[in-house]
């Protein structure tokens, strides 16, 4: 007498997840899918809301990877706003390339192309708003900005006060992307960008170039 198929109660189970560290051949693959669902919890929940756990059961893997590859809460934020910071993170090539007496329309022009773009617009946000609500993340935020971003510019300027000048240009930038995006304050939120730009461009250069 022939088997029928399997009944509920003989079907093979869902293989567990893994625990432990994955094979060599894995750990590319699942660092980056660690990394994924981490800026994707940090995006939807913010710093204080979001947990290694929480990052751990989005990943599918235990929390014991989390730790493996990343470390604290505060340097997988670390990691996850790198990776979404890294289009601005292009910002000094902005700079260097074209005449020094439109440098300031080049940079405003870029920055604000990051953050028209919904793409790069969505993970800039949830860094944003997380490093305005929790102290931790802002460190972080700021270390990033300042030496990955800020230097860079300055170091491209040859200029006195160089690290300043890259400073107030950024904090002219960062401010107007605030108050359009994040906080969206009228008209400012939906002026037409050429327009923006056209306004704020002559005081970032003023800010990179002026005596």
């Amino acid at each position: 007498m022939t088997a029928g198929p399997p009944t509920d109660d003989t079907a093979p189970e869902p293989p567990a997840r893994r625990r432990g560290r994955p094979p060599r051949t894995e750990s590319a693959g699942t660092r980056d899918r660690i990394l994924t669902a981490a800026r994707e919890e940090f995006s939807a929940r913010g710093y204080e809301k979001t947990s290694v756990r929480g990052i751990a059961k989005a990943a599918g893997v235990d929390s014991a990877l989390v730790h493996h590859y990343f470390g604290t809460k505060e340097q997988i934020f670390e990691a996850a706003v790198e990776v979404a910071f890294a289009p601005a993170l292009d910002a000094p090539e902005a700079v260097a390339e074209g005449p020094p007496d439109a440098v300031g329309e080049r940079l405003t022009r870029f920055v604000f192309g990051v953050w028209e773009n919904p793409t790069t617009r969505t993970p800039l946000l949830a860094i944003v708003r997380s490093a305005v609500n929790n102290d931790t993340a802002a460190a972080v935020f700021r270390r990033l900005v300042a030496t990955q971003l800020l230097r860079r510019i300055a170091a491209q300027l040859e200029l006195p006060d160089a690290e300043l000048r890259a400073e107030l240009a950024a904090a002219q930038l960062v401010g107007c992307a605030m108050l359009r995006y994040v906080i969206k304050v009228e008209p400012l939120a939906s002026a037409d960008l050429e327009r923006i730009i056209a306004r704020v461009a002559p005081v970032v250069q003023g800010h990179l170039t002026s005596p």
